[in-house]
């Protein structure tokens, strides 16, 4: 679930007009003692709220949402932090190789992009329109032959080497799928063995029932990643890490987990308490801390993280991200050739102020 999916549909117009923020040497500073593996980013880039923190304003006022979805991501990609993004609007409908491409050509050559694929793929059902009740089944749900076609290799063709995770958000499957979970997991782990392995690929889930040892092997033994659902459906970031054993030192996975509603709300319910997405709301430190451990201990291992937070997590996603990296910085892990640099604010690593 995207905060605002039309505002991804206008691409590329041909004015510019979106300039960012001015960043503090705080976070300038806190950006570059990350290790290199831990990208953080946001759910989509088009929100005004975020005037002041990741775009400066436009003409004298805040650019519009339209402004930001068409001319905000090389903008957004100027902020130290914001190294991947989550590219939601696939979820609804394929791009092509080229408007991949074209999306590329906005962001340096470090950025990754997370990108959803599309719920033709993934939802057992159709639903109608407004109202997202289901209205049949769906024939082309775990058709890996069209899913490569529509979406891994044009997202993989296009994106280049600005690929990052490729991520097939499974919605809640409902009582008749998951009457059987076994069978259920054995048709997720045949899937993901169809799917080319041309890019990074993960599975995430949104029924607690999946978050189990047996899921995360039935896909790992087709070389695709479990992603971790920080959602309100979910058992907390540590349990589902600890099932699918990416809390282990020797774990072969990178760290891919999408931060996406806080515990207790529904999403109307966070957009109506958030918006406009300008301040930290409700901070949940325990899924920060979890997540800075796990980013940390995989950056300790040489394994690579990719976190992208939605603004329904806590109030802001960037500002988020700003917090997380911090919490980040305060941990002390031994780096994989063994040296030991303490908690990087310790060792003054990162200005205290601007």
């Amino acid at each position: 679930m995207r905060d605002s999916t039309p505002g991804q549909l206008s691409l590329f117009a041909d004015a510019a007009g979106v300039d960012p923020a001015e960043i503090t040497a705080a976070t300038r500073g806190l950006a570059a003692a990350l290790p290199a593996t831990i990208r953080l980013g946001t759910s989509s880039w088009s929100f005004p709220g975020w005037t002041g923190i990741v775009y400066a304003t436009h003409n004298g006022r805040p650019a519009t949402e339209q402004d930001l979805a068409r001319h905000g991501l090389r903008a957004y990609a100027a902020h130290p932090l914001l190294r991947t993004v989550s590219l939601d609007r696939t979820f609804y409908a394929p791009l092509t190789a080229v408007e991949f491409t074209r999306y590329a050509g906005e962001v340096p050559p470090d950025f990754r992009f997370v990108v959803k694929a599309p719920a033709a793929f993934t939802d057992p059902v159709i639903r109608r329109p407004g109202s997202g009740e289901p209205a049949r089944d769906n024939p082309s749900f775990l058709d890996a032959a069209a899913a490569a076609v529509a979406f891994v290799r044009p997202a993989a063709s296009g994106l280049g080497a600005k690929a990052g995770p490729l991520v097939f958000q499974f919605p809640p499957l409902g009582r008749r799928l998951l009457a059987d979970v076994p069978q259920l997991i054995a048709r997720l782990g045949a899937f993901a063995a169809a799917l080319p392995r041309i890019a990074m690929l993960a599975f995430e889930v949104r029924d607690p029932e999946l978050a189990v040892p047996d899921f995360a092997a039935a896909i790992g033994a087709a070389g695709v990643v479990p992603c971790l659902a920080v959602h309100a459906r979910m058992p907390p970031v540590a349990e589902q890490a600890a099932a699918f054993g990416l809390d282990r030192a020797d774990s072969p996975w990178p760290v891919i987990a999408r931060w996406n509603l806080h515990a207790g709300h529904d999403y109307a319910g966070a957009k109506a308490r958030y918006a406009p997405f300008d301040r930290l709301v409700d901070e949940d430190q325990p899924t920060r801390a979890a997540l800075a451990g796990l980013a940390m201990g995989a950056a300790a291992a040489g394994r690579e993280t990719f976190i992208t937070i939605n603004n329904k997590a806590e109030g802001s996603a960037p500002l988020s991200v700003v917090a997380l990296a911090a919490r980040i910085a305060t941990l002390d892990v031994r780096t994989p050739s063994g040296e030991h640099p303490g908690p990087l604010l310790d060792r003054g690593r990162i200005p205290s102020s601007s």
